[in-house]
């Protein structure tokens, strides 16, 4: 498998045991479940107070069930790349070396065509009016890999402020998390409906850290979109360089890099 260090599968799981993985952890975790409507991280078992949970947005319905079958046909029309802890992936961007933060046109040459209707819509949206995306990553969950992602936080060196995710073939739940060094582990599950939209800003994007956990997976393939910093943007330091991946992302001629 394309494990490596922590990461895990039920491959690599089976070859070195699931023992070798566990670790202990006795710390408190809280658990909380996001309102949308409200938009509050509301206690699992009401023993502890709601409390503002900012930078969530969720579009349902944001694809039809024709749309959604027309995606995954087209997805389906490019190989797959084995990723960490079960995952496939395809990559619609440029090449980066966050380290040593670099970045490498390459081989990119664009968002695939497929997205330029999505784009369209999203704009529709105030929150999403300017989005422009420069990268397009498309990932495939399945739970007979064990598929999974750890808890993280996107890099804010090149990628902007909207994390922008489509949901497709289930539900599936997000779970956020903060770790509080008084009272242990917060955590907030966001439950994402099949065919909806998904944007993390503000908060949701820098603070809170984000996971889709292995028993939370049934079968779902989804596409996250990732704008340029202000760095890239007009006004910054890599603003030649930031125009460049715009113009090539945004012709929608792009394959998997």
């Amino acid at each position: 498998c394309a494990c490596k260090g922590v990461r895990r599968c039920l491959r690599c799981e089976k070859v070195k045991g699931q023992a070798a993985f566990e670790t202990n952890n006795p710390e408190l975790v809280h658990h909380y479940v996001y309102d949308a409507e409200a938009k509050q991280a509301v206690s699992r078992d009401g023993s502890a107070a709601s409390f503002p949970f900012h930078g969530v947005f969720l579009w349902e319905n944001f694809i039809s069930e024709e749309e959604e079958e027309h995606l995954i046909s087209s997805i389906d029309q490019n190989l797959w790349n084995e990723s960490q802890s079960g995952r496939r992936k395809q990559d619609f961007g440029p090449k980066v070396n966050f380290k040593k933060r670099r970045v490498c046109l390459g081989g990119f040459s664009g968002l695939p065509v497929s997205s330029r209707k999505l784009l369209e819509r999203m704009h529709q949206e105030p929150l999403l009016s300017d989005f422009r995306p420069v990268e397009q990553c498309n990932l495939d969950y399945h739970p007979q890999r064990g598929s999974a992602i750890d808890p993280h936080l996107d890099d804010s060196w090149l990628w902007g402020e909207r994390l922008v995710t489509i949901n497709m073939l289930s539900d599936t739940t997000l779970t956020m998390s903060l770790h509080d060094g008084l009272s242990g582990e917060v955590r907030v599950a966001v439950r994402l409906p099949r065919r909806c939209l998904l944007v993390l800003y503000s908060d949701a994007r820098h603070k809170w850290k984000h996971a889709v956990n292995r028993r939370d997976v049934v079968d779902r393939r989804c596409s996250t979109f990732r704008e340029l910093s202000a760095e890239f943007l007009p006004g910054g330091q890599e603003a030649q360089l930031g125009a460049q991946l715009l113009d090539i992302a945004l012709s929608f001629q792009g394959t998997p890099v």
